[in-house]
């Protein structure tokens, strides 16, 4: 693309630009964030396209008018900027996407809902006030599947998000719509939400950084931020971007009841050692917590990452777990079906017939679940997932894992019929259901756990591959040291350049082989 900014600096050299460079370069005077959003601009109209296209179709919405006001503000404010004043705002002139589910005062809030057409925000969201609090650019908001309650992003509102490294591909979900912007450049930072993976899936489809909080650390949006199984939170293409932008987010906020802990800091920030901060660590590794049916490559690019910090000193521990994919999901649907579930099922009353078939199907099961398990009988079975983590992590800081099964999933599929799958060993297996997939909702059952997502190299498919590290209850320091010594320990390519939805060779390989599969409440 020959477009470039006022700075004369090309927009291809700045779409995977990362905060902390892009703070240094408008402190330096040799970018300035009208620039750097003129570029982000530029990389959406280039490369976003639109589902019919079969384009990335990452957003919703884009704010140019309200972002081009926020950028120029912050041109002025780094112009005017003199040593010995105060510090600018930690995220000024940063674009950045919001989910559509994170409400902005006065802009629409539908959640992908034919229910919630023409419904508003009476407020900001809390993870939005504290982004244009702390200075930052909100140029566009990303799209999710109906109430983010799928693992693929798509619905008959907002069309297809497709994966810049592969087309065919799902970015995962349901913040899907985040990790397709970020790979495809057209954002520094997204934010995204978690209560079942919705945060670590797209971050490990698409070569990107996740955090899922522990519960309450973030704010959300009451009655629902009640659901100890959720939370809001940071991805960016970098650990340490991840980082900050979770300071930014993070603390005791007004209108969520459970929120808790210090707003701003720099404790995460301060734990980052890049490759030193491995020597020492106590690492427990388990390549299937439990019996989930892991791909080889994935087996083999998660020891690759053990690998690596051993060689860099840290202990690798194989730990065990008693758990199968098959009591987890009992486990977390007993819980939906108490919560989740029935505020599903008020909210889109008489509009069922025009729900994506995921919802309809995410409702029914979550009902079934909620008639077979009583809601003192899931906290039992939430306490047992919970003791048995613990004592797996007994002895060791981190645990590490890797965060998804499968290579890849369709971009469009549907999710009905389960998925039928090969362990590493090529023994077939269907999964009842697809969210088994994914070795997520382990660490929303136990949600006060924070659990960092990282890139960890790319499938035979050409979809990425990622790894979770997970903390002790409220530990957070601690997974981000480890997620900063394996983004130094283990290099990733490049970001796909994606030069032209016209060129479709340039988004990585289609052929597949993992089997096709069939299969507005602030949540997930």
């Amino acid at each position: 693309m020959s477009v470039t900014t006022p700075t004369g600096t090309a927009v291809q050299d700045l779409a995977h630009i990362d905060a902390h460079t892009a703070r240094r370069r408008f402190e330096h005077g040799d970018l300035t964030p009208s620039a750097l959003l003129e570029a982000t601009l530029a990389r959406i109209e280039d490369v976003n396209g639109d589902a019919e296209r079969g384009g990335v179709n990452a957003f919703t919405e884009v704010l140019a008018d309200s972002a081009r006001k926020a950028a120029r503000a912050a041109d002025a404010a780094f112009a005017a900027a003199r040593p010995g004043d105060a510090p600018l705002p930690a995220l000024l002139g940063i674009p950045i996407a919001t989910k559509e589910k994170h409400g902005i005062a006065g802009r629409s809030l539908v959640q992908g809902l034919a229910a919630c057409s023409g419904e508003v925000a009476t407020a900001h969201h809390p993870v939005v006030q504290r982004i244009l609090e702390a200075g930052g650019v909100i140029h566009g908001r990303t799209t999710s599947p109906e109430f983010s309650c799928a693992t693929t992003t798509h619905s008959p509102m907002w069309g297809v998000t497709r994966n810049p490294w592969n087309l065919a591909a799902t970015p995962g979900g349901s913040s899907g719509g985040a990790g397709a912007a970020l790979a495809a450049g057209m954002a520094v930072l997204a934010t995204a939400s978690d209560i079942a993976g919705s945060t670590r899936v797209p971050a490990g489809f698409t070569g990107t950084v996740g955090y899922k909080a522990p519960y309450g650390r973030i704010p959300g949006i009451a009655p629902l931020s009640a659901d100890w199984y959720r939370g809001d939170g940071p991805m960016a293409r970098t650990v340490a971007d991840t980082a900050l932008f979770a300071e930014v987010m993070s603390g005791r906020h007004a209108a969520d009841h459970a929120s808790w802990g210090p707003h701003g800091g720099s404790d995460l920030t301060a734990a980052l050692r890049g490759a030193e901060g491995a020597r020492g660590l106590r690492i427990g590794l388990s390549l299937t917590l439990g019996d989930y049916p892991v791909a080889a490559s994935i087996r083999d690019r998660t020891l690759r990452v053990a690998r690596a910090l051993e060689a860099a000193g840290a202990e690798i521990i194989e730990v065990t777990l008693p758990w199968t994919t098959e009591r987890l999901r009992r486990t977390a649907f007993a819980h939906f079906g108490h919560i989740l579930g029935p505020a599903m099922t008020r909210l889109t009353a008489g509009t069922e017939s025009q729900l994506a078939v995921y919802t309809r199907r995410f409702i029914a099961d979550a009902e079934r679940a909620a008639a077979d398990v009583s809601l003192p009988d899931s906290l039992a079975l939430d306490a047992a997932v919970q003791a048995e983590l613990a004592t797996a992590m007994r002895g060791v800081d981190v645990l590490l894992a890797p965060t998804q099964a499968v290579e890849m999933l369709d971009a469009d599929g549907d999710y009905l019929d389960g998925i039928d799958v090969h362990d590493h060993d090529g023994t077939p297996r269907h999964l009842a259901h697809y969210w088994e997939a994914h070795l997520t909702s382990p660490f929303n059952i136990a949600n006060r756990v924070p659990v960092l997502a990282v890139p960890a190299g790319v499938s035979p498919v050409g979809v990425p591959i990622g790894v979770q590290v997970v903390g002790h209850p409220f530990a957070e320091a601690s997974v981000f040291r480890a997620g900063s010594a394996i983004s130094d320990l283990v290099p990733m390519p490049p970001f796909p350049s994606l030069s032209s939805l016209s060129e479709p060779s340039n988004y990585g390989a289609t052929t597949r082989t993992t089997p096709r599969i069939s299969g507005c409440i602030e949540q997930m």
